[in-house]
């Protein structure tokens, strides 16, 4: 057995991207510990790093392939009998139908685990060049709208600046939780450090939110809104602004930016005292929200989640940016500024299906209900009627990769049905969980210490330019297939090849070599123009790690495939694990970031403006009297961190939150069960009663609902919870984004505690 080791590795859980410290004794770890000496994060960390070797060793993890038996049973058999199970469920159904009668999901561990996440774009590209219309991912139900309108106001849909926390000293935080999520689309170690050190240092902290969330708890300023009416507040402080005079116009954005005028203009109906009884946030209070943002030296705001997901989550996230533009704390520092990322990843050009200037939504339409496309995706609601509906283009097979969409998409009761007949599913996943326990095959990747790690996109969000690389804690058992050898196994049977027979050397070949020439024959790459065979000759390695030599060397400080001498390779990277740190986050960038067709950054935009007159008449709309949003913990992560019993541990996490007037007029028992009922379905949770939430709203957690018969989750099994999902109506979604509505859903709750068992006295 090995002696004591010393592992610095990357954590892989989220977009925070902490460097941690992995002891080990031969096989077993011993300890975890954040890297002081990581250039990154400089030792700090989360509860959720800690628990990797939880991971690990968890029992129920899935180490070899699970094959559906007629009684529904799954039994663990060899790799080649996987492959051969596969081929014999996904062929007919290929042959029969076609790619059209194919779908894939892809999950959000996608993004977080480099050997799935550069090869995913080979699985969905060869699927669509063999006829599949579209793909689904949690992309609609968690961040699209921020997509949407980076692709629109600058140029790329990974493209959007980030607030500069370090220097600037008024922040306005919408809809985000950074001390749950440790930053969303906002990567830095210690957000929250960062952001109580504004406050430290003589600025001002506001947070408006539904709920008094803990980031809302340390800041200097709570100030609750009614959910779904972000735009309306944003709406109402633009039109302060220009009312007062006090729209910036700074001479780093002269000539640089078009539209600001046009949707000044916008703002004239949203007037404070208009919105104000909408939104909850009196006049008086609006005014002097948008005072502290005019009179502060470096104001920024910052929008997340919680305004992504409600009725209008693209005009929220598009006015977050209209007024950043509008206070000249775009491209300033103090302000919102485009991070430089170390790394170029094929992710960050405009893809090759969208050939005219601009973006183009809404290309084609899904089958049953007709609703445009974005980004190439329906609502993920969406498909469960797709697979369940009969007629010409009805999905039939289906893989799933890292994903668990019968917890996580709303409508999810038809789509655990759904699944429960298509003809083939196989998922590429590690757990029998509440969607594989429907699947065909299983085929298992390997844990986190088994793999190496490397991000790319997340650096695009960072508060300093960096690139790391780890090598794997633990060697895979002999045979063992890395998930890149997965996904392009099925990518060569999607295109024709038997599953077995598939040579993943040659695809792998085929898979790089067809992006390398992408590349090169597309504008805006740092391969544009290059000959395409010199340039996958250059290439270093194979799989992810001829992908990751890829883009380090086309990034900002590679050595271009040999025409910067001197500059990084991964194998210089890999030379330093700690990592490096190139550069910290800078203005005067938009020469650089900007791609719209102008040019500038491009405010306004049908596509989104279009959605204005929808938001004006929601101001003359009957109020719901109570409304359900969602929220997320620290120890959580979705629903894939519930099975490690370390996180599972203290008092339930799965209640329903309701402010103390909601309870006392509902009759509602803190501890007590509560039936929460939506136009979607019902549910009980416990009631959880206290002020952190407004009046008029009820908040439950998403990612449980385990429990589930036919599943192998024996710590998250014994915490089921409810299943948030089930309440979420599959009809609500922001129109612009195809974003499904989880926040400001109309419900009522009632006690589901029996008259007999009440305390005396009431």
């Amino acid at each position: 057995m090995a002696g004591p080791a010393d592992h610095p590795v990357t954590c892989p859980l989220c977009e925070a991207m902490c460097g941690l410290r992995v002891h080990t004794e031969g096989n077993t770890v011993t300890s975890i510990r954040g890297d002081r000496d990581d250039v990154w994060s400089r030792g700090h960390l989360c509860p959720k790093g800690t628990v990797l070797g939880h991971l690990h060793d968890d029992p129920d993890r899935l180490r070899e392939p699970m094959v559906k038996r007629a009684n529904g049973e799954h039994v663990p058999v060899s790799w080649d009998d996987a492959y051969e199970e596969a081929e014999r469920v996904l062929r007919p159904v290929l042959e029969r139908h076609g790619a059209r009668a194919l779908t894939v999901y892809v999950g959000n561990p996608v993004a977080h685990n480099v050997s799935l996440s550069s090869y995913i774009g080979g699985l969905i590209g060869m699927g669509q060049a063999a006829g599949m219309q579209t793909y689904y991912s949690p992309g609609t139900v968690d961040q699209w709208p921020l997509n949407v309108v980076g692709a629109l106001l600058f140029g790329g849909m990974w493209n959007a600046p980030i607030p500069d926390l370090d220097r600037t000293d008024h922040l306005v935080v919408l809809g985000a939780n950074p001390a749950a999520s440790q930053g969303s689309m906002l990567s830095t170690p210690d957000v929250m450090g960062k952001i109580r050190g504004i406050s430290r240092r003589g600025g001002r902290v506001v947070v408006i939110d539904p709920r008094r969330t803990r980031t809302a708890q340390g800041a200097d300023e709570w100030v609750p809104i009614r959910p779904g009416t972000d735009a309306l507040l944003l709406f109402a402080i633009l039109h302060t602004l220009a009312s007062n005079g006090w729209v910036r116009r700074p001479q780093h954005l002269q000539g640089r930016v078009t539209g600001l005028d046009d949707a000044i203009a916008m703002a004239a109906p949203f007037t404070p005292e208009r919105v104000a009884p909408v939104c909850g946030v009196t006049a008086v209070s609006i005014r002097r929200l948008t005072a502290g943002l005019a009179h502060a030296g470096n104001p920024v705001l910052y929008s997340r989640i919680g305004s992504c997901t409600q009725e209008f989550g693209s005009l929220a996230t598009w006015l977050v940016f209209v007024l950043n533009t509008a206070l000249g704390a775009i491209d300033r520092l103090g302000g919102a500024l485009f991070p430089k990322p170390a790394v170029w990843s094929p992710m960050f050009m405009k893809p090759p299906d969208q050939d005219a200037p601009g973006w183009q939504f809404g290309r084609y339409h899904s089958r049953v209900q007709g609703i445009p496309e974005v980004f190439g995706q329906f609502p993920i609601s969406v498909l469960a009627e797709e697979i369940d509906t009969p007629g010409d283009g009805q999905i039939r097979a289906f893989i799933s990769v890292a994903g668990n969409p019968v917890i996580s998409a709303p409508g999810s009761a038809r789509l655990d049905a759904a699944l429960g007949t298509i003809d083939a599913m196989v998922s590429v996943d590690n757990w029998l969980n509440e969607t594989t326990r429907h699947a065909h095959v299983i085929l298992p990747g390997l844990s986190p210490l088994e793999r190496f790690h490397a991000d790319d996109l997340y650096w695009n969000y960072a508060t300093a330019s960096c690139v790391k690389w780890s090598e794997p804690v633990f060697a895979p058992d002999s045979g063992r297939p890395a998930e890149w050898e997965i996904l392009l196994r099925l990518s060569g049977a999607v295109l024709g090849t038997p599953v077995p027979d598939v040579d993943v050397a040659a695809m792998d070949d085929l898979y790089v070599g067809g992006l390398v020439a992408t590349l090169c024959t597309s504008p805006d790459t740092p391969l544009a123009g290059r000959d395409a065979a010199a340039s996958f000759e250059a290439l270093r390695g194979v799989g992810p790690e001829r992908l990751a030599d890829l883009g380090i060397r086309l990034g900002p400080w590679g050595d271009d495939l040999g025409r910067r001498p001197g500059g990084l390779t991964l194998d210089d990277v890999r030379d330093h694990p700690n990592g490096l740190r190139l550069g910290e986050l800078e203005g005067d960038r938009l020469d650089e970031v900007l791609s719209t067709p102008s040019g500038t950054i491009e405010l306004v935009h049908p596509h989104l403006t279009a959605d204005i007159n929808r938001l004006e008449r929601r101001i003359d709309r009957e109020a719901d009297e109570l409304v359900l949003i969602s929220r997320r913990h620290l120890r959580s992560n979705n629903s894939w961190l519930h099975n490690v019993p370390a996180l599972m541990r203290g008092r339930d996490r799965c209640t329903v939150l309701v402010h103390p007037a909601d309870a006392a007029r509902l009759d509602l028992i803190d501890g007590a069960p509560a039936e929460i009922t939506t136009s979607a379905g019902s549910l009980t949770a416990p009631v959880e009663v206290s002020d952190e939430m407004m009046p008029g709203v009820v908040c439950l957690p998403h990612g449980w609902g385990h429990g589930v018969a036919g599943t192998r989750l024996a710590t998250a099994n014994t915490h089921p919870g409810s299943n948030s999902n089930l309440l979420n109506p599959p009809e609500l979604f922001d129109v612009p984004s195809n974003t499904q509505v989880v926040n400001g859903v109309p419900c009522r709750v009632t006690s589901a505690v029996s008259q007999d068992l009440r305390p005396s006295g009431r």
